[in-house]
């Protein structure tokens, strides 16, 4: 009777994707330990042989895996729960099925478990022919089947069912009429557990008048299954948050709570750190003032804690000692994105296969030696690149006084020296981390900061206009001061993925990284465009000027208000990244932001800003050199050392400088991605002026004459040759992509061409080109990754080449 009175409080493994490893698990258990917490349910979606082959025996290892799972977690105090998900495809009127339902739990029950769950959650409600006649509904079906499965394990003290109305949104027509909970509620044996998610899937917050309605419906108090942290139905988003919007005072109405968390084991350490914070109060002795729970106070205490794991030197998928020795501190999810993956009790012995990164120039690589060396030998060329005076946290040259530069702090070059090796995070940092990845309802403080902000400058962006009225100073320093403070916090979020990426504890990284990767990338984008806005976007007195129409860029809702209080956080997807995504002239262009991460990270920093006349020289000996390495690095001594400049950047970075984007790191300029607004007007501006120079700097004879310059000008007007008016009309714009890098990070290039791209549509482009070499396949797969589509054939022109296309 005692075991039937405790409150049920803990983690229930029951998400979609890739179930965590046994190691992983016996962490957990010592987490639960420490934290107070009693209960696990070992459910996990994409184990086959939970759901899909849920008839299936498990084989002697897989036993001998789960035996030692039960143990491990009877020895720290917890109870194990093993659910079993049959509903899919179960004949609730075939006695064979039922027979393999019994034998299936008969052996879990052989092994030691003595708590079990039957899961309906996430299936249709059809019942077939047999079933039809057999039931008199879908529910007593259920309940029939279920009754006798809790008496044939001898009516365990803790049995759960989960309902397939399993929250308020699911049930029709509502919670207190609906004839399914309804059925539950009579018929179900009165000691069997029913599971409840609240209101929705993910509930924004449990209420005692909701508990009570449907305490009442079921006559009997529910268990919570909480998908407050879980993250399954959203490949973008992490919540790192604090467990919250769930009042202690609704255990009394409750037979428990078990959180079903992120699919990141590490992502959950704050979550399971303070639902055990959630779970202690009332039960220990404390100040008055501290006797109720504080999401905010068990955050600090959460964070104190979280800063020792995230600093030790832990593997991908093992523990230190550290987490077994310290003292307890002072979804059921729709539209899974995530692979399939198999059995979890199948040779799970260490964490499942990942690549392992070689993450800088200083861990020593554990990837197959041919990919390792190729990183090895580019990272030396890069490191015999000359510095640049322009760094990237640094104000670049020709950046007005006061103007976001796309550099910051001074200070933040001394925090360099952890993107060279393994250095530690910050409390800091960890902050911003964690408020950068909070709650699916709920942003925390550096991202409402971020998405305020940027949302500000884009809707004023008018007093830093070109060509319009001016603004007065006043409001005009306003905008440069806010979009000062804006570019610092991308820049704290740019060294926060080096640290990351840099750090000690490879078992965060592997687990966070693609999160942190990608915000990364949002971040780089974002404080691209706002440095590009100061003196470059068109005013509303232009042709093409749009600022009057910025709401216009991405629709006139966030994602805050897109999702509404009632809403699931599906509706939304993308978290803090897809609302900043959102908040971009091509927001609604998902191909541009939506790609893997790549096979081996860097700790490189990286930083994308517009254009400046002293990063002429340093362009032109980029190009130079990539010309020379497709020449086998044989050039002419007679040769000009402008000319492959001169053809490739120079009309360009001469006519239309305000469409030209750097790529810089610690080592200085990398590479740039040149664009066109207008190609009509571009291509007289350059017969009238550009071509007129090159002549007179290339003379056809004199004693200054340089071999083939004749040639050189003859491709110089063929690169300027013209267009038919089909493609101008929906393509009016054209890429350069000569000088793009060659880097480890794939994704910086597509990063830096999607800063062009935010460029060219606030400025009022509808479309844009790029004309490609056929043989050069590389860059063809890139455009086409990059949502461009062929659009024509060189033909049409003097010279062969793919056009490749894509409307803004």
């Amino acid at each position: 009777m005692e075991e039937k009175k405790q409150f049920l409080c803990g983690v229930v493994e029951g998400f979609y994707g890739r179930p965590w490893s046994m190691d992983q698990r016996k962490v957990l258990f010592q987490w639960m330990q420490n934290w107070g917490l009693n209960t696990y349910l070992y459910g996990p979606k994409d184990d086959l042989k939970h759901r899909l082959l849920w008839r299936e025996v498990y084989s002697p290892e897989e036993e001998s895996q789960l035996r030692t799972l039960i143990v491990e977690a009877k020895s720290r105090g917890l109870k194990f729960v093993y659910a079993l998900s049959p509903g899919q495809d179960i004949v609730f009127s075939s006695s064979c099925d039922l027979t393999l339902l019994k034998r299936k739990l008969r052996q879990v029950s052989d092994l030691g478990c003595q708590a079990f769950a039957i899961l309906f959650d996430d299936i249709d409600h059809s019942m077939c022919q047999a079933d039809s006649e057999a039931f008199s509904s879908f529910a007593h079906a259920q309940v029939t089947v279920t009754n006798e499965i809790y008496r044939f394990l001898g009516e365990p003290p803790v049995f759960l069912f989960c309902p397939t109305e399993y929250c308020g949104s699911l049930c029709s027509p509502s919670v207190s009429k609906s004839p399914y909970l309804q059925t539950v509620g009579e018929d179900l044996l009165p000691n069997i557990t029913v599971v409840w998610t609240g209101s929705k899937v993910i509930s924004r917050k449990l209420s005692v008048d909701c508990l009570a309605e449907v305490e009442s419906v079921l006559q009997r108090p529910p268990l919570i299954w909480d998908n407050l942290h879980a993250n399954d139905y959203d490949s973008r988003r992490l919540f790192l948050g604090p467990f919250k919007g769930r009042e202690p005072q609704l255990k009394s109405h409750l037979r428990g709570l078990l959180l079903n968390p992120n699919c990141e084991f590490e992502a959950n350490y704050i979550p399971l750190h303070t639902l055990g914070s959630w779970h202690r109060t009332g039960k220990e002795e404390r100040k008055d003032e501290e006797c109720d729970y504080c999401s905010d106070r068990a955050l600090s205490a959460a964070l104190r804690d979280w800063m020792e794991e995230l600093n030790q030197p832990l593997q991908a998928g093992r523990q230190s000692s550290r987490a077994d020795q310290r003292s307890a501190p002072t979804s059921r999810c729709k539209t899974p994105d995530r692979p399939d993956c198999p059995s979890t009790l199948r040779g799970t012995s260490t964490v499942a296969k990942l690549p392992v990164f070689p993450l800088n120039s200083s861990s020593p690589p554990s990837s197959p030696p041919t990919k390792v060396k190729g990183e090895r030998e580019l990272r030396e060329g890069e490191k015999r690149r000359p510095n640049q005076p322009s760094q990237p946290n640094q104000q670049p040259p020709g950046s007005k006084n006061g103007a976001p530069s796309g550099g910051g702090k001074g200070q933040k070059a001394q925090g360099r020296a952890l993107c060279s090796g393994k250095g530690l995070l910050s409390e800091s940092q960890v902050r911003l981390l964690v408020g950068l990845h909070y709650l699916p309802h709920e942003h925390g403080p550096s991202a409402q900061k971020l998405l305020q902000d940027l949302t500000w400058l884009k809707t004023n962006c008018h007093l830093v206009s070109t060509s319009g009225k001016k603004a007065p100073p006043q409001k005009s320093d306003e905008w440069r001061g806010r979009a000062s403070r804006f570019l610092s916090l991308c820049e704290d979020i740019a060294q926060l993925h080096c640290s990351v990426v840099g750090g000690a504890n490879r078992a965060v990284l592997y687990d966070l990284y693609p999160y942190v990767w990608d915000l990364r990338n949002m971040a780089l984008v974002a404080k691209a465009f706002i440095c590009w806005l100061d003196g470059r976007v068109l005013s509303d007195s232009s042709a093409l000027g749009t600022w009057r129409n910025c709401f216009h860029w991405c629709g006139k809702s966030s994602g805050a208000d897109l999702l509404g209080v009632d809403s699931e956080p599906w509706v939304f997807k993308g978290g803090v990244s897809g609302e900043v995504q959102m908040l971009l002239p091509i927001g609604s262009s998902s191909e541009l932001f939506t790609h893997p991460p790549p096979l081996f990270p860097t700790s490189r920093l990286y930083n994308i800003r517009p254009y400046h006349s002293k990063d002429k020289v340093e362009l032109y000996r980029m190009v130079r050199q990539l010309h020379l390495r497709t020449q086998g690095g044989q050039e002419s001594s007679a040769a000009h050392p402008d000319v492959i400049g001169d053809r490739c950047l120079g009309p360009c970075l001469a006519l239309c400088p305000e469409y030209s984007f750097i790529l810089e790191d610690e080592l200085g300029v990398c590479g740039c991605v040149l664009g066109i607004l207008d190609v009509r007007s571009f291509a007289k501006r350059c017969q009238a002026s550009w071509m007129p120079a090159m002549r007179d700097k290339y003379p056809a004879k004199g004693g200054n004459a340089y071999p083939n310059t004749q040639d050189l000008i003859r491709l110089m007007e063929e690169d300027q040759g013209e267009y038919p008016d089909s493609l101008l009309y929906h393509f009016p714009s054209q890429l350069r992509l000569d000088a793009l890098p060659e880097l480890v990070d794939i994704s910086v290039s597509r990063t830096l061409l999607t800063a062009l791209l935010t460029a060219l549509k606030a400025n009022g482009s509808q479309g844009v080109f790029c004309e490609v070499q056929p043989t050069d396949r590389q860059r063809l797969e890139f455009l086409t990754k990059m949502g461009f589509l062929e659009i024509l054939r060189g033909e049409a022109r003097s010279r062969e080449g793919v056009v490749l296309g894509r409307l803004l």
